[in-house]
């Protein structure tokens, strides 16, 4: 069986819907949000999200508050940067 997603991945439920330029997008935040991270507490690549805001180390166990899509957001990423400057 061939397989029918190659170009646009986990965005092909959508079908012929909501045009190119939103599906690319959806993939990119997608593919980030679906990755291991690195985890704060035992600094190993465990780190997946359980439910929207939070998520959970599958070694250490621990379990963090962050951004809906990334660990850390990008708003959070900039105050630490203004903050440790």
């Amino acid at each position: 069986m061939a397989r029918r997603t190659k170009k646009v991945g986990s965005t092909g439920r959508f079908g012929p819907r909501y045009g190119t330029r939103t599906k690319k997008v959806i993939r990119e935040i997608e593919k980030i949000q679906r990755k291991r991270h690195l985890c704060p507490k035992c600094e190993r690549y465990a780190l997946k999200r359980e439910v929207a805001g939070i998520w959970v180390c599958k070694k250490c166990g621990a379990k963090i508050a962050g951004g809906a899509y990334f660990p850390r957001s990008p708003t959070a990423e900039k105050i630490l940067r203004t903050l440790t400057e």
